[in-house]
């Protein structure tokens, strides 16, 4: 079942979250960051090995998208455990959209300073495909200062928005913590409303502070130094959420061209000053 209550459905929409990228976290050209992850249930009755995944336990996937703010904006869940992990973007809605066309994302557009058109994107971690509007970090170890590696960071930087508004959800929605013992239908109506309750209480200032007060989420001193939020502390070993697995595999050329232009703007003209120091 997809939610997407929140996902823009015009090219101004998606062009003020790209805004909120680059203001907030110095990317641009990105609308989201997406983040998936298995949610653990009981053996489901009758279902065979249709819920059983390469964890060897039985799971439902949750795919979505955030924004700059921690708020998700699309919603995927209830796949199958057993369908392959690499699959479970292709599964989507958002996949199919981006394939026909449909999504309503602005026309491609050169960065400062560069000569090449580059579309924009949605930022992903070593599970997704590298594709012209997906970009994944580049494999393998980089020397320090090098523009690979750089880029890494520039990206998971920015894509860290993800994976804090996915950790708060099993710190606090504590039906997360531990195996649902429900059927896959009913265990994918209470994940879907935790993420309905997350960005309802996101929504207006006296209740984000509540839910989410001053240190829940990561954050950055002054020269990059990153302060690991609260929700990590209370996340270990609570969480029956596990993350997909990492599947490696051949990226088309033209999504490489676009990687190589972002990073090479992140190691020229688009350079934050203490990313030497971060990365």
């Amino acid at each position: 079942m997809e939610y997407s209550k929140k996902m823009p459905n015009t090219t101004e929409g998606w062009l003020q979250c790209a805004k909120e990228f680059e203001e907030h976290w110095n990317y641009p050209h990105c609308v989201a960051a997406m983040y998936g992850k298995h949610v653990m249930l009981q053996a489901p009755i009758n279902s065979g090995s249709e819920y059983y995944n390469y964890k060897s336990y039985f799971s439902i996937v949750l795919f979505a998208l955030v924004d700059a703010n921690y708020n998700f904006i699309f919603a995927d869940v209830g796949t199958q455990g057993r369908i392959s992990d690499g699959g479970i973007f292709k599964h989507s809605l958002i996949w199919k959209k981006i394939q026909e066309n449909s999504l309503s994302l602005p026309e491609s557009k050169e960065l400062p300073g560069r000569e090449k058109r580059i579309p924009y994107v949605i930022l992903g971690d070593e599970a997704f495909a590298l594709h012209e509007h997906v970009m994944k970090p580049y494999s393998g170890l980089y020397e320090k200062g090098s523009k690979e590696r750089i880029f890494n960071y520039r990206l998971s930087r920015a894509r860290r928005v993800s994976e804090n508004a996915f950790g708060i959800l099993s710190a606090v929605f504590r039906v997360l913590r531990k195996p649902m013992l429900l059927e896959p239908n009913k265990a994918r109506d209470v994940v879907l409303t935790t993420m309905y309750l997350h960005n309802y209480l996101r929504k207006s200032k006296n209740s984000r502070n509540t839910y989410t007060p001053a240190g829940t989420f990561d954050s950055e001193l002054n020269d990059g130094t990153v302060v690991a939020g609260s929700w990590r502390r209370d996340d270990v070993n609570q969480t029956s959420m596990c993350r997909l697995k990492k599947i490696p595999r051949k990226s088309p050329s033209n999504a490489q061209e676009i990687r190589e232009v972002f990073a090479e703007y992140f190691f020229t003209n688009g350079r934050i000053p203490w990313q030497n120091d971060s990365a």
